[in-house]
């Protein structure tokens, strides 16, 4: 079935989540309402639906080639690329200076979801470049900036993350790739790097590699580490390319999902050395690259989104087509009914909805804050955001691309057994959305980032000012006595009330025994994420009339999706034990 951008459901979120008007009302936003915003995200949708969604299946099943080291997308993808940079999408959230449009954060989380509904393999490459946008814009030298950013948010040049190594994952301390100073500014590059992106790949002219990589005195560990600017061909002094660097791809993954995007072992320094420039200090560059990687924990989060959004459009339509059985109370009508009648197939469908507009609501209170962080005149505003968006982008990270899993899950069992056929297309988001929560830093990473990174800021005077703030919309939903509302004040009340209980557990736990602490991060980060969720809904639901779909839904998620929020909260408290009373792994031996 065709993808239309969920426009509408795109700018609720945006206007109650990301509380967009009262941004434009402050002045954050100087040249910008909401009727040009709506027409941005209205294009886009076009453009998502109609150039880059048909890409989708066809880049599925073709693949992105290699051979001899070059890598040729499918058919389709550079034209369409071009169209994109074309339309001035590449340079959406960028910097005016460096010729950027400068457009909120919001917007661009807006318009990251619809290019990756249409295509989440198609959506990864701009992801990335916009990632080592940021991170030059953080760390590089005015001289690197001049000569790098114009082109790449042109978007005539990509942009790559270079981390993971055969032996060093998730765990960078071991990270071996070698950078050794030549005495002219520049490093020799040497070492292999595995999983890269868009690594190569014949949609741009030239590839701008961002590598971790250790100096010759580097102290071990994390602590010595730095980040550095590896072109694939080298720039002259005029801005025309070069020669080519001393950097190749040794080959693409066979994977599960995402097969349009190549995923390259990248190869530094097999003819000598590839020439690199440091951003940033030397040793700090993990400090530089994590810029990098929280702008890309939000996008990744939005593909979660995406994924579960295609995945969610796909099953209603099937459902309103597909006849099977009969309906309670009509068996004496003429031909069967359409399964989205039968109550079981509904709640799948209203499952798939719930959970993907509450990742939505989630992802763009996370992109609010970070405009708002960059965007204030005031300092202690800023930072209050800044520290609020830290607390989030866990919970937009892992738990949007954990629903996406569940939502593209629940896809194809509403397909039955065409679902598991890749010719209905079901299948395909189930694959795609599979590597969502590995990106990043795993889901199980975010977790432990939220509960030892995040919880303690300002002394936990961040988590506790974010759940009174929760607190507050509760409240007026509990004083609203609508009816409409069902359960809804009940459950929501419950689930906040679970929270604060284990947030409190969580914090001595930090102190007391933080092994505990680490085993129960994950059910942790769940039950806030669905507390979050469920109250962003609800806000919106807030300013619906009675017979409103999103009424509906906000109360669907209340009382068949918040009631997990009583049992997360036990888990946390008292599941940890069973997790650490193995200690000597006899149960796994």
């Amino acid at each position: 079935m065709t993808y239309q951008a969920p426009v509408d459901d795109i700018a609720f979120a945006l206007k109650t989540a990301a509380n967009f008007d009262d941004l434009i009302a402050r002045g954050l936003y100087p040249g910008l309402d909401a009727e040009t915003i709506a027409a941005i995200i209205e294009e886009a949708g076009k453009f998502g639906a109609e150039v880059l969604a048909p890409l989708g299946a066809l880049g599925d099943r073709a693949g992105s080639k290699f051979a001899e080291g070059e890598v040729t997308t499918p058919e389709g993808f550079r034209a369409a690329y071009r169209q994109f940079c074309g339309g001035g999408w590449s340079s959406l959230p960028c910097s005016e200076k460096f010729g950027g449009q400068g457009l909120p954060q919001v917007v661009s989380a807006a318009v990251g979801e619809i290019w990756n509904a249409s295509d989440v393999s198609f959506g990864l490459c701009p992801l990335l470049t916009q990632g080592a946008i940021h991170a030059l814009e953080a760390g590089g030298s005015e001289e690197l900036k001049a000569k790098f950013l114009p082109k790449m948010i042109a978007g005539t040049w990509t942009g790559t993350m270079n981390l993971t190594e055969p032996h060093a994952g998730s765990d960078l301390g071991p990270l071996s790739t070698r950078a050794v100073p030549q005495g002219d500014g520049t490093y020799c590059i040497t070492g292999t790097k595995i999983f890269i992106t868009y690594g190569e790949h014949d949609m741009a002219e030239n590839i701008i590699h961002l590598v971790l990589a250790r100096l010759p005195d580097a102290p071990d560990g994390t602590r010595g580490i730095s980040l550095f600017l590896v072109p694939k061909f080298l720039v002259n002094h005029d801005g025309s390319l070069g020669e080519r660097n001393d950097v190749i791809c040794a080959g693409v993954e066979h994977k599960l999902g995402i097969m349009a995007s190549p995923t390259c072992v990248m190869k530094f320094g097999e003819n000598g050395g590839a020439i690199g420039y440091l951003i940033g200090e030397e040793n700090r560059g993990l400090a530089t690259m994590f810029v990098m990687m929280n702008a890309a924990r939000l996008g990744v989060g939005l593909q979660g989104v995406g994924v579960a959004e295609r995945a969610t459009q796909q099953a209603v339509a099937y459902a309103k087509e597909r006849r099977q059985g009969k309906k309670v109370g009509a068996n004496d009508a003429p031909g069967m009914s359409p399964i989205i009648e039968h109550p079981d197939v509904r709640r799948m469908l209203l499952t798939m909805k719930a959970k993907t507009q509450a990742a939505r609501m989630i992802c763009y209170a996370t992109a609010r804050e970070f405009d708002i962080a960059h965007r204030s005149s005031d300092e202690v505003e800023r930072k209050a955001a800044l520290d609020k968006a830290a607390l989030l982008t866990p919970l937009s990270k892992a738990f949007s691309t954990d629903i996406a899993n569940e939502v593209a899950s629940l896809g194809i069992q509403v397909h039955g057994g065409m679902g598991f056929i890749e010719e209905t297309g079901a299948a395909r988001y189930f694959r795609d959305a599979r590597i969502l929560p590995i990106y990043e830093g795993t889901n199980g990473i975010q977790a432990i980032d939220l509960v030892t990174r995040k919880l303690p800021l300002e002394g936990g005077a961040v988590v506790t000012s974010y759940l009174a703030e929760l607190a507050v919309v509760i409240a007026e939903v509990r004083a609203s006595n609508r009816p409409e509302f069902g359960a809804m004040p009940r459950r929501l009340t419950e689930a906040l009330s679970g929270l604060q209980t284990a947030t409190l557990w969580m914090a001595l736990m930090l102190q007391s025994a933080p092994e505990s602490a680490l085993a129960s991060a994950t059910p942790f980060l769940r039950l806030m994420s669905l507390v979050a969720g469920g109250t962003y809904l609800a806000k919106g639901a807030l300013s619906e009339e009675a017979s409103s779909p999103r009424v509906a839904i906000a109360r669907f998620f209340a009382e068949n999706l918040l009631t997990e929020a009583a049992g997360l909260a036990e888990s946390v408290q008292n599941g940890a034990d069973s997790v650490l009373v193995d200690a000597h792994g006899a149960v796994f031996a």
